[in-house]
C-alpha cells in the first residue's frame, strides 16, 4: 500500500479495492451462499437416493400396467413424471376422491411404493425446497435469486484477489508445506477456491438464470410451445398408445413425462430426452403433443432442433446439475458443492479469527 503524504492515509489501490469488496460481500451473504452450497452439494444425487431409500427392486416400464395404476388413481391425475433416480421410477400426481393434492410414487409394474400427501416433504425435497426458494415462496425466491447474483460477482472478484502474480499457478494450487499454521491456513483455502471457482462460477451462475428462467425466455423470445385446446371427441386413447406415439414423433427418445388430458383439452403434453440433448439422466427438454383422441401427433419439438434462445434456456438445468457431463458432470457439481462449503466456512473463520486478534491488539 502506499501513503498520502497530505492525509497519512494509506492509498487503496484497485486490488485492493478488489479485496475489500470480495470481503465485505462475502461476509454480507455468506449464510444464504452457504446454504447454497450445503444443499446443493447434499442434492446432487438426491433422485436416486430418494429412491433407494424406498426400494431398490427394479421392474422394467410396462406403460400399460402404469396406464391401469393411473385408472386406478381416478380421474385426478394431472401429470405423471420420471422420478430422475432410478430406472423404471415415476411419480404421480393427483387428486384424490376427498379433494387432497397427492404424490403417489410407483415402480415401472405400475405397483405403488410410496403415496401422500403433495405438502409432505421428505428430507430431500426439503432442501431441494430450501435450495430454490427458502421455503418462502416469491419472497425467498428473489433472496436466492439475488443472492446468487452476488455469488456470482464475489467469486470473480475472489479469483482477481487469488490470481497469481507472475503466473505461478503451479505453486497457487499446491498449499504451502510449511508449519506456519496461519500461512498454510491461507494457502489452502486460497488453493481450495482456484480449483472450485471454474466449476462455480458455472453452477452458480445457471443456477441464478434458472430463478429467472421465464423472465429471460421473454427477454430472448424463447417462448413456451402452446396449441389451441383440443376439443374431446369421444373416450380417446390412453397412456399406453400416447407414450408410444410422441416416442416414435422423434426417433431414439426416452419417455419423460407428460400432463394427462382435461376436459377442455384432449392433449398429451408429453416430454421425451431425444439423442444429443444435453441432459443425459432422467429428464428431458424435447415436446411431443399428442391428439388424446386418437393418438395423432399434433407437433414436436426436439430440442437439438430448437431456436437457439429455446436451447439457451433449455441449457440452464442440465448444466446447473452436472448433468451435462453424465455421471462425472454431477460428480464434478458434488466435489464443487463440498469445495465452496469448505471456502466460505474456513474463508468466515479466517476472517473472526483476525478480527479477535485486531482486538486484542487494541485492547
Amino acid at each position: 500500500m502506499m501513503s498520502n503524504p497530505s492525509t497519512g492515509r494509506q492509498k487503496v489501490t484497485p486490488r485492493g479495492w478488489f479485496i475489500r469488496l470480495h470481503r465485505w460481500l462475502g461476509l454480507g451473504a455468506a449464510l444464504f451462499w452457504l446454504i447454497q452450497a450445503v444443499t446443493g452439494t447434499l442434492l446432487s444425487f438426491h433422485f436416486e437416493l430418494d429412491d433407494a431409500l424406498i426400494s431398490n427392486d427394479s421392474r422394467p416400464t410396462d406403460m400399460a400396467a402404469v396406464e391401469r395404476r393411473l385408472d386406478a388413481l381416478g380421474p385426478g391425475v394431472v401429470w405423471i413424471w420420471t422420478t430422475a433416480g432410478l430406472p423404471d421410477r415415476y411419480v404421480i400426481n393427483y387428486t384424490d376422491a376427498g379433494g387432497v393434492a397427492r404424490k403417489a410414487r410407483i415402480d415401472g409394474g405400475g405397483e405403488v411404493l410410496r403415496d401422500r400427501p403433495a405438502d409432505e416433504y421428505t428430507f430431500f425435497e426439503l432442501m431441494r425446497g430450501i435450495h430454490i426458494d427458502l421455503l418462502a415462496g416469491r419472497v425467498g425466491h428473489w433472496i436466492m435469486a439475488v443472492t446468487g447474483l452476488l455469488l456470482v460477482t464475489n467469486l470473480i472478484f475472489g479469483l482477481v484477489v487469488a490470481w497469481p502474480r507472475g503466473g505461478g499457478w503451479r505453486r497457487a494450487l499446491t498449499p504451502l508445506k510449511t508449519r506456519h499454521p496461519v500461512a498454510r491456513s491461507y494457502s489452502l483455502h486460497k488453493a481450495v477456491g482456484l480449483w472450485v471457482v471454474i466449476p462455480a462460477l458455472l453452477l452458480a451462475g445457471t443456477g441464478s438464470l434458472i430463478l429467472f428462467e421465464h423472465e429471460i425466455g421473454d427477454l430472448v423470445g424463447a417462448e413456451d410451445v402452446q396449441l389451441p385446446a383440443n376439443p374431446p371427441q369421444g373416450p380417446g386413447v390412453g397412456l399406453d398408445a400416447a407414450v408410444r406415439a410422441g416416442v416414435a414423433a422423434i426417433p431414439g427418445s426416452r419417455f419423460v413425462g407428460t400432463t394427462m388430458p382435461s376436459g377442455d383439452d384432449a392433449s398429451y403434453y408429453l416430454w421425451v430426452r431425444a439423442p444429443g440433448e444435453l441432459y443425459r439422466g432422467g429428464y428431458g427438454g424435447s415436446l411431443v403433443i399428442v391428439n388424446a383422441n386418437d393418438a395423432s401427433i399434433r407437433g414436436a419439438w426436439p430440442v437439438t432442433e430448437a431456436p437457439m434462445a429455446k436451447s439457451f434456456v433449455a441449457s440452464f438445468y442440465p448444466l446447473h446439475t452436472g448433468e451435462a457431463g453424465g455421471t462425472a458432470g454431477r460428480v464434478l457439481a458434488l466435489v464443487t458443492g463440498m469445495g465452496l462449503t469448505y471456502v466460505l466456512v474456513y474463508g468466515m473463520l479466517l476472517w473472526w479469527r483476525r478480527t479477535r486478534r485486531g482486538s486484542a491488539n487494541r485492547g
